[in-house]
Protein backbone atom coordinates (compact mmCIF):
# COMPACT_ATOMS: atom_id res chain seq x y z
CA UNK A 1 0.00 0.00 0.00
CA UNK A 2 1.46 3.56 -0.86
CA UNK A 3 1.78 6.06 0.70
CA UNK A 4 0.71 9.16 -1.16
CA UNK A 5 2.25 12.60 -1.06
CA UNK A 6 0.41 15.81 0.33
CA UNK A 7 -1.51 13.58 4.07
CA UNK A 8 -1.46 16.29 6.09
CA UNK A 9 1.10 16.11 9.31
CA UNK A 10 -1.66 15.97 12.28
CA UNK A 11 -3.35 12.79 10.13
CA UNK A 12 -0.01 11.27 10.25
CA UNK A 13 0.55 11.82 14.27
CA UNK A 14 -3.16 10.66 14.63
CA UNK A 15 -2.25 7.32 12.78
CA UNK A 16 0.27 6.80 16.06
CA UNK A 17 -2.56 7.28 18.38
CA UNK A 18 -4.94 5.06 16.18
CA UNK A 19 -2.45 2.39 16.37
CA UNK A 20 -1.98 2.46 20.28
CA UNK A 21 -5.49 2.71 20.98
CA UNK A 22 -6.18 -0.62 18.21
CA UNK A 23 -3.50 -2.17 20.33
CA UNK A 24 -5.15 -1.83 23.56
CA UNK A 25 -7.79 -2.90 21.90
CA UNK A 26 -6.57 -6.16 21.13
CA UNK A 27 -5.10 -6.87 24.37
CA UNK A 28 -8.37 -6.49 25.47
CA UNK A 29 -9.12 -9.23 23.14
CA UNK A 30 -11.70 -6.69 21.32
CA UNK A 31 -12.16 -8.08 17.27
CA UNK A 32 -14.06 -4.81 16.10
CA UNK A 33 -14.14 -1.47 16.35
CA UNK A 34 -16.20 1.48 14.76
CA UNK A 35 -15.34 4.72 13.61
CA UNK A 36 -17.68 6.31 16.38
CA UNK A 37 -15.84 4.29 19.26
CA UNK A 38 -12.35 5.29 17.92
CA UNK A 39 -12.82 8.48 17.70
CA UNK A 40 -14.41 8.71 20.89
CA UNK A 41 -11.88 6.75 22.91
CA UNK A 42 -9.23 9.75 21.26
CA UNK A 43 -11.60 12.82 22.09
CA UNK A 44 -11.79 12.74 17.66
CA UNK A 45 -14.94 12.27 15.84
CA UNK A 46 -15.96 9.96 13.62
CA UNK A 47 -15.64 11.37 10.65
CA UNK A 48 -12.53 12.83 11.45
CA UNK A 49 -10.94 9.08 11.88
CA UNK A 50 -12.41 8.23 8.61
CA UNK A 51 -10.80 10.80 7.05
CA UNK A 52 -7.70 10.25 8.05
CA UNK A 53 -8.00 6.28 7.06
CA UNK A 54 -9.30 7.21 3.93
CA UNK A 55 -5.85 8.92 2.95
CA UNK A 56 -4.17 5.37 2.83
CA UNK A 57 -7.10 3.56 1.75
CA UNK A 58 -10.51 1.65 2.64
CA UNK A 59 -9.99 -0.25 5.66
CA UNK A 60 -13.83 -0.56 6.97
CA UNK A 61 -16.60 -3.40 6.47
CA UNK A 62 -20.28 -2.90 6.09
CA UNK A 63 -22.02 -3.81 9.31
CA UNK A 64 -19.09 -4.70 10.87
CA UNK A 65 -16.86 -1.46 11.58
CA UNK A 66 -12.89 -2.06 11.36
CA UNK A 67 -10.99 -5.26 12.34
CA UNK A 68 -9.35 -4.69 15.40
CA UNK A 69 -6.10 -7.17 14.40
CA UNK A 70 -6.25 -6.36 10.09
CA UNK A 71 -6.00 -2.73 10.98
CA UNK A 72 -3.33 -2.78 13.10
CA UNK A 73 -1.46 -4.45 10.66
CA UNK A 74 -2.40 -1.64 7.80
CA UNK A 75 -1.63 1.43 10.03
CA UNK A 76 1.90 0.05 11.05
CA UNK A 77 2.84 -0.80 7.40
CA UNK A 78 1.78 2.66 6.56
CA UNK A 79 3.92 4.30 9.56
CA UNK A 80 7.05 1.85 8.77
CA UNK A 81 6.61 -0.09 11.73
CA UNK A 82 5.76 -3.38 10.23
CA UNK A 83 9.97 -4.00 9.86
CA UNK A 84 12.59 -3.10 12.46
CA UNK A 85 15.04 0.01 12.17
CA UNK A 86 18.23 -0.06 13.06
CA UNK A 87 18.76 3.36 15.28
CA UNK A 88 21.78 5.39 16.85
CA UNK A 89 22.08 7.82 19.34
CA UNK A 90 24.72 11.24 19.67
CA UNK A 91 25.00 12.29 23.15
CA UNK A 92 25.33 10.65 26.68
CA UNK A 93 24.29 13.08 29.03
CA UNK A 94 21.40 12.10 31.58
CA UNK A 95 18.42 12.05 28.99
CA UNK A 96 20.62 10.08 25.89
CA UNK A 97 20.88 7.31 29.10
CA UNK A 98 17.49 7.74 29.75
CA UNK A 99 16.43 6.58 26.47
CA UNK A 100 18.88 4.27 25.57
CA UNK A 101 17.91 2.32 28.51
CA UNK A 102 13.90 2.67 27.41
CA UNK A 103 12.68 -0.56 26.03
CA UNK A 104 9.45 0.90 24.36
CA UNK A 105 11.26 1.12 21.32
CA UNK A 106 12.25 -2.49 20.82
CA UNK A 107 8.35 -3.06 20.65
CA UNK A 108 7.89 -0.92 18.03
CA UNK A 109 11.05 -1.88 16.07
CA UNK A 110 13.57 0.27 16.70
CA UNK A 111 16.71 -1.13 18.02
CA UNK A 112 19.05 1.87 19.31
CA UNK A 113 22.19 -0.12 18.31
CA UNK A 114 24.87 2.48 18.70
CA UNK A 115 25.89 5.14 20.80
CA UNK A 116 28.10 8.58 19.94
CA UNK A 117 29.89 11.21 22.03
CA UNK A 118 32.59 12.94 21.73
CA UNK A 119 33.35 13.24 25.20
CA UNK A 120 36.82 11.06 25.92
CA UNK A 121 35.49 10.44 29.11
CA UNK A 122 32.54 8.65 28.13
CA UNK A 123 33.57 7.15 24.80
CA UNK A 124 34.28 2.98 25.29
CA UNK A 125 31.90 2.83 28.24
CA UNK A 126 29.30 0.62 28.00
CA UNK A 127 25.97 1.94 28.79
CA UNK A 128 23.33 -0.67 29.89
CA UNK A 129 19.72 -0.81 28.12
CA UNK A 130 17.96 -3.76 26.34
CA UNK A 131 21.44 -4.47 24.91
CA UNK A 132 24.64 -3.31 25.92
CA UNK A 133 26.47 -0.62 23.99
CA UNK A 134 29.69 1.08 23.79
CA UNK A 135 30.24 4.43 23.63
CA UNK A 136 32.05 4.95 20.54
CA UNK A 137 33.82 8.37 18.81
CA UNK A 138 31.91 10.26 16.62
CA UNK A 139 34.63 9.76 13.76
CA UNK A 140 33.71 6.18 13.95
CA UNK A 141 29.94 7.21 12.52
CA UNK A 142 30.02 6.49 9.39
CA UNK A 143 31.88 2.96 9.08
CA UNK A 144 29.39 1.59 11.97
CA UNK A 145 26.13 3.51 10.11
CA UNK A 146 27.08 1.18 6.75
CA UNK A 147 27.98 -2.21 8.84
CA UNK A 148 24.87 -2.05 10.58
CA UNK A 149 22.88 -0.63 8.05
CA UNK A 150 21.37 2.27 10.39
CA UNK A 151 18.90 4.91 8.85
CA UNK A 152 17.54 6.68 11.90
CA UNK A 153 19.33 8.71 14.84
CA UNK A 154 18.42 10.67 17.57
CA UNK A 155 20.21 13.48 19.02
CA UNK A 156 20.13 14.34 23.06
CA UNK A 157 22.83 17.12 22.53
CA UNK A 158 23.17 21.02 23.23
CA UNK A 159 21.43 23.33 20.86
CA UNK A 160 25.16 25.23 19.98
CA UNK A 161 26.36 21.05 18.66
CA UNK A 162 22.97 20.35 17.30
CA UNK A 163 23.63 21.35 13.59
CA UNK A 164 27.06 20.09 13.57
CA UNK A 165 26.21 16.76 14.71
CA UNK A 166 23.25 16.63 12.04
CA UNK A 167 25.47 17.62 9.28
CA UNK A 168 27.60 14.80 10.63
CA UNK A 169 24.52 12.21 11.02
CA UNK A 170 23.43 12.57 7.44
CA UNK A 171 26.96 12.32 5.97
CA UNK A 172 27.40 9.29 7.32
CA UNK A 173 24.06 7.84 5.90
CA UNK A 174 21.24 8.43 8.26
CA UNK A 175 18.15 9.63 6.56
CA UNK A 176 16.03 10.33 9.38
CA UNK A 177 16.65 12.98 12.63
CA UNK A 178 14.94 12.73 15.96
CA UNK A 179 16.04 15.99 17.60
CA UNK A 180 15.73 16.80 21.50
CA UNK A 181 17.69 19.74 20.85
CA UNK A 182 16.12 22.55 21.67
CA UNK A 183 16.88 24.26 18.14
CA UNK A 184 15.49 24.39 14.83
CA UNK A 185 17.52 22.16 12.14
CA UNK A 186 18.29 23.64 8.73
CA UNK A 187 16.39 22.33 5.91
CA UNK A 188 18.23 19.05 4.38
CA UNK A 189 17.51 15.77 2.53
CA UNK A 190 16.06 13.92 4.99
CA UNK A 191 13.13 13.14 7.44
CA UNK A 192 13.36 15.71 10.97
CA UNK A 193 11.34 14.88 13.77
CA UNK A 194 11.42 17.81 16.84
CA UNK A 195 10.98 17.07 20.45
CA UNK A 196 11.66 20.48 22.59
CA UNK A 197 10.38 19.59 26.02
CA UNK A 198 10.23 23.59 27.05
CA UNK A 199 7.80 24.01 23.96
CA UNK A 200 5.46 21.18 25.50
CA UNK A 201 5.75 22.61 28.72
CA UNK A 202 4.67 26.03 27.52
CA UNK A 203 1.75 24.94 25.89
CA UNK A 204 0.44 23.53 29.12
CA UNK A 205 0.87 26.72 30.93
CA UNK A 206 -0.57 28.50 27.93
CA UNK A 207 -3.88 26.14 28.70
CA UNK A 208 -3.58 26.93 32.57
CA UNK A 209 -2.81 30.44 32.27
CA UNK A 210 -6.47 31.21 31.88
CA UNK A 211 -7.86 29.24 34.83
CA UNK A 212 -6.88 28.36 38.08
CA UNK A 213 -3.01 29.05 37.26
Amino acid sequence: MGKPNGVPAPAVRRLSLYLRQLESLAGRQQSTVSSRQLGASLDLTDAQVRKDLAYFGQFGHPGIGYRVEELIVQVRRILGTDKSWNVLLVGMGNLGRALMSYRGFAKKGFHVVAAFDNDASVIGQTVDGPRPIVVQRMEDMAKTVKSLNIRLAVLTIPAGEAQDVADRVLAAGVRGILNFAPVTLRKADCAVAAVDLAVHLEQLSFRLAGGDA
